[in-house]
């Protein structure tokens, strides 16, 4: 019997950084190989499960996409994550390379000692910590103050591997700039890959041999300084949306939302009339992005929901 352990890749980054997105990526480019993902949401409402599960990938069917909501991974290891892993690794034909994508307020650190528990040691181990960056945000200065500086540098800190996402929306100054700041985070060295909607080869994201369970003493974090991790400066909510005519209607009343009330993140479905399929909207603050995705499930009523 083959004694040799399943790698993992965990998937961290500030909220609407573009994680989900990347691993969508490495879903329709697995080339056969038999994946399985875990993503965490902080909110009650699983979209980022819906939006993978929406793939249609035969090396990865939605069986083998579990979701993990109303909490941050990284604060529910025993109760949530283990059992999870465990599931997945008993499966009939377990899955070659699992890919762990994190709540955008979790710290991977806590995730990455998980992976030294005595129940799953002897079968997993980290591949690497990719860490995915909102270029365009960080460029804008979201991550210039408490909390969301301190999250944003936990995760960096415990990277194996920069993706610098949104490259398009960025300036070469900013590009240069913005690469520096992460350069300066980091406490070893890390390559940082620039990127466009996620776009990164597989052969640069999963293989990355880290072995990141053995390698915790390089990968300092705030949390262990500060003893605890709460999300009590954040709070999340769902709102259960009409049918509208056109996205645009939606799309300005989200914008005008995020300007006034310094919304970090929405996502969510939307019905709009006479489509057959739903709507995706995504915000990152005031920048909101949206189409179509696939047609509503049958049976299912068509609900707009938007978690903010």
């Amino acid at each position: 019997m083959s004694i040799a352990k399943v790698p993992c890749t965990i998937v961290t980054g500030f909220l609407g950084a573009g994680k989900t997105t990347l691993v969508r990526h490495v879903l329709e480019n697995a080339n056969g190989r038999r994946l399985a993902v875990i993503v965490n949401e902080f909110g009650d409402v699983g979209i980022d499960g819906e939006i993978l599960k929406s793939c249609g990938i035969e090396s990865c069917p939605e069986d083998a996409i579990v979701e993990l909501a109303n909490g941050c991974i990284c604060c529910t290891v025993a109760d949530d994550f283990v059992p999870a892993l465990k599931g997945l690794l008993d499966r009939p034909s377990p899955p070659e390379h699992i890919v762990i994508e994190t709540s955008g307020l979790a710290l991977p650190k806590p995730l990455v000692k998980a992976f030294n528990w005595p129940e799953i040691a002897s079968r997993v181990t980290v591949d690497g910590v990719v860490a995915v960056v909102d270029g365009a945000a960080v460029a804008a200065g979201r991550f210039a103050d408490d909390p969301q500086e301190e999250v944003f540098e936990d995760q960096i800190l415990c990277a194996d591997l920069v993706i610098l996402n949104k490259a398009d929306l960025m300036s070469a100054d900013d590009v240069a700039s913005v690469t520096g700041q992460i350069g300066k985070t980091l406490p070893r060295a890390v390559k940082v890959v620039e990127a466009e909607n996620g776009r990164v080869p597989i052969d640069v994201l999963l293989g990355l041999g880290a072995k990141a369970e053995s390698d915790l003493a390089s990968r300092p974090s705030h949390h262990e300084l500060e003893g605890e991790h709460d999300h009590d400066d954040f709070d999340t909510f769902i709102i259960d949306l009409p049918t509208f005519a056109a996205p645009q209607a939606l799309v300005d009343r989200m914008v005008s939302a995020a300007e006034q009330h310094d919304v970090l993140r929405m996502k969510g479905f939307v019905d709009i009339a006479g489509k057959p399929m739903r709507l995706l909207v995504q915000g990152v603050g005031a920048r909101i992005q949206h189409h179509f995705d696939r047609k509503w499930p049958a049976g299912d009523a068509r609900q707009g929901r938007l978690v903010v």
